[in-house]
């Protein structure tokens, strides 16, 4: 129990008096109470006492009042319940939960935000402008691409070629496969570029200009092979792609081995040790127009870019 620390003589009124017993009941007086049995005599004196001493006569009634308080919790504090409690208590906790609840708001804000204002309308842009070039500039390309071809081939076979090419393009762009669509692209002007090439393919001289393997699968066969590099017609080497038999990759070089029958092959190193100089170089004739080489010399068609 509280009591105040200077006595004062000023009279409670009843009401608050009564609440006041139960309250100091309900701290405890020193002496057992039991709410469930009538108040002992004991204990009404302590009380008696305990009120005496700071200066206020409480009577039994008042007593008994306080006790009956008391026994049924008729001043005791019970801690609201429910939603308007918890948003209450939330209320006054705000100075905890506040800075956190705001930033994650304001995170929540600008997040959102840059989705719909910036990234949502990026994409969507993204997405339209790769329809856009399936259903009209990789097509468009193709028809470019074709129509060079047609008019700068000196053989049939290439228009053919391109012609293929073009109508397998534009359907896998009709169905949105855009690695096919570019994929054709890449074929059409590959083939382009090569109808352009004008070039004379020749024994390279400044090195040993054959060699030999033993195929991959065939260890009983044997690969001749001689050095060659194509010029163009201002005498520059070119760097060509040339798809390796070994490998089965296709890679720009400006030499590489092709393979030759034995008897080419043997020819060509006689020549070489004859006087230390190649005298017959001409291996063949890219000729602008024309797809293929024309070859001055029997080839067997394989090629290796290492040896």
């Amino acid at each position: 129990m509280t009591m105040p620390e200077a006595a004062t003589a000023t009279p409670l009124d009843h009401l608050a008096l009564t609440a006041d017993v139960a309250d100091t009941l309900r701290h405890g007086i020193g002496v057992p109470v039991d709410p469930a049995t009538p108040l002992s005599a004991e204990a009404t004196d302590a009380l008696r006492q305990a009120y005496r001493r700071v200066g206020i006569a409480a009577n039994d009634d008042v007593l008994q009042e306080g006790f009956a308080a008391f026994a049924d919790n008729r001043f005791g504090y019970v801690p609201p319940r429910g939603p308007a409690a918890w948003l209450a208590r939330a209320y006054v906790a705000r100075g905890k939960w506040g800075p956190a609840v705001f930033g994650l708001a304001l995170a929540l804000v600008v997040g959102l935000g840059a989705y719909y204002f910036f990234y949502r309308p990026y994409r969507e842009a993204q997405q339209f402008e790769a329809q856009r070039q399936l259903a009209e500039t990789l097509p468009a390309q193709m028809d470019t691409l074709y129509q060079q071809i047609f008019n700068e081939t000196k053989v049939q076979s290439a228009a053919d070629d391109a012609a293929q090419m073009r109508d397998r393009g534009k359907a896998a762009a009709g169905r949105g496969d855009r690695a096919a669509a570019e994929q054709a692209v890449d074929d059409l002007a590959s083939l382009r570029d090569t109808l352009a090439q004008a070039y004379t393919l020749e024994i390279v001289d400044d090195a040993k200009p054959g060699f030999w393997t033993f195929p991959p699968n065939n260890s009983e066969a044997t690969n001749y092979y001689i050095v060659v590099h194509a010029i163009d017609q201002q005498g520059n080497i070119l760097s060509l792609p040339v798809r390796s038999e070994d490998t089965g990759k296709t890679v720009t070089v400006a030499r590489w081995g092709l393979r030759v029958p034995q008897a080419v092959y043997d020819a060509v190193l006689a020549d070489r040790a004859d006087d230390g100089v190649i005298e017959r170089k001409l291996v063949g004739i890219k000729q602008d127009g024309f797809v293929d080489i024309d070859y001055a010399i029997p080839v067997l068609g394989g090629a290796v870019t290492q040896w």
